[in-house]
Formats: C-alpha cells, sequence, structure tokens
C-alpha cells in the first residue's frame, strides 16, 4: 500500500484572520525526507510541486539521515538548536535523557523559544516565507518539536486560532504512531525497560510542551508579536505580509 511521507500534511485549510483560509498547496510540515519510495519521491515531487526544504536538523542527522534532494530544489539548512544545552530532538539524545525525558523536553520547547540559534533560524525561515513565496516543504527528524513550533509560529502570525494550532500540533500523534512503534521495536534488545519509555515519552508530543513554548514567549516578551519584533526580529509588516501571500 502507497504510503505518504511520515507526519506529512498541509497547512492549508486552517482559517486564520478576518475567517479567510490558509491556502492550501503552499505549507507543508513532515518529518525526514530520509529513504523516501519511488512513490512518496514522485508525491514531494510532482503531486506537490514541492520547490523548496527547510531542513531543521543538526549536523550528525543530517549525516546519518540525507534527505531526498533533486534537481531544481532549493534546501535550505538551518539547525535551530544548535545553541541548546538541552537538545531531546534527536533519537541518540533522547536514549541519553536518564529517565527525565518530560522534563528534558519541555526545557527543549523554552529553547525552541529563545535560544539564539533558534531565534535567528526562525528568522531566516519566516523571512524566506514572505520575500519568495513557493511550495514548501519544512522538517526535522520527526516533523514534531523543531517542525511543530515552525507550523504553530506560521499558523499564530496567520491568525489561526490556538485551538486550530493545538489541534495541527497534537496530529503527530497519531500520524507518527506507526512509525514510533517501529523504532521502539527496533530499540527493544538494546535498552532498558526505563529507557524504552523515555524514547516512547520523547517520540510522541504533548499538549503541555507546546504550552511550554508559548509561556516562555509571553514570560520573556509580554505578546506573541513582541516576539516576532524583538525576539526574531522580523520587520514591523510581517503578519500582514504573511496574511496577504498565504490567505486567501
Amino acid at each position: 500500500m502507497a504510503r505518504e511521507i511520515t507526519n506529512w500534511r498541509s497547512l492549508g485549510g486552517n482559517v486564520g484572520a478576518d475567517g479567510r483560509k490558509v491556502k492550501d498547496g503552499l505549507l507543508f510540515r513532515c518529518g525526514q525526507l530520509y529513504n523516501l519510495t519511488a512513490y512518496q519521491k514522485e508525491q514531494v515531487q510532482n503531486k506537490y510541486q514541492i520547490r523548496r526544504v527547510f531542513d531543521f536538523r543538526g549536523e550528525e542527522e543530517r549525516k546519518q539521515y540525507p534527505d531526498y534532494l533533486w534537481s531544481g530544489l532549493d534546501y535550505v539548512v538551518i539547525d535551530v538548536l544548535k545553541d541548546a544545552q538541552v537538545n531531546q530532538a534527536s533519537v541518540d539524545e533522547i536514549i541519553s535523557a536518564n529517565n527525565q525525558a518530560e522534563k528534558d523536553m519541555l526545557t527543549t520547547y523554552e529553547e525552541l523559544a529563545l535560544q539564539n540559534s533558534a531565534q535567528k533560524g526562525y528568522h531566516q525561515f519566516l523571512l524566506t516565507l514572505i520575500n519568495d513565496p513557493v511550495p514548501t516543504a519544512f522538517h526535522c527528524f520527526a516533523g514534531k518539536d523543531r517542525t511543530g513550533v515552525a507550523a504553530a509560529l506560521i499558523l499564530k502570525s496567520l491568525g489561526v486560532s490556538d485551538e486550530q494550532i493545538f489541534a495541527d500540533y497534537l496530529k503527530t500523534i497519531t500520524a507518527r504512531k506507526q512509525e514510533n512503534q517501529a523504532i521502539l521495536d527496533y530499540l527493544r534488545d538494546q535498552l532498558t525497560s526505563s529507557q524504552l519509555e523515555d524514547v516512547a515519552v520523547a517520540l510522541t508530543v504533548q499538549k503541555s510542551y507546546l504550552e511550554r513554548y508559548f509561556k516562555a514567549i509571553k514570560q520573556n516578551y509580554g505578546d506573541f508579536d513582541n516576539y516576532l519584533i524583538k525576539g526574531l526580529d522580523l520587520p514591523l509588516d510581517f503578519k500582514t505580509k504573511m496574511r496577504q501571500i498565504y490567505l486567501e
């Protein structure tokens, strides 16, 4: 049976500012584009006509699991957690978490809001979306944390409700269920039961993770609009341009 790329979905269809919907066919989130089937390659190239891919992974992740790339693609690497003190976004880091996966995940989401590499990275990502809008896919390893924050930034900027933002974020639980089980099965004979529990926790998402991200923004910048300007150093008309481009 032909399968979509893991955790692949469009941001289109969400209702944004003034009741206008997010355009379909322009913004897609997903997991890493590694070891794709012929069907998946055809989908990403021809069905969705992706012209740009943002890869939020670190160097080791990219070396171990290189993305599928094709002629004419603009492939942009932005390691948003490069400066992170705690990075629970890759399997290797999860395994070494020492029975505090949930705590470390919450710290990772604070870092995604506040660390220099994250702020500079999301600045570059969002600025590109308004300066050169083309059909774009963005991803990290699992398409849940670094990618989940990127999606939330886009949707919040477009005036999409928090309810819809969290609904999109939590779709990852179902979207990654089969892939996560395969990872756990593979690791079962290599890890202790407590390590496996940590991995199981960190391979999925919880509402509290994204809530921690927005809480860090509020505590440090007052509100989201101020974060866009002061934290991410985006132009004052950023939201206006986003809505002109990506809302129907």
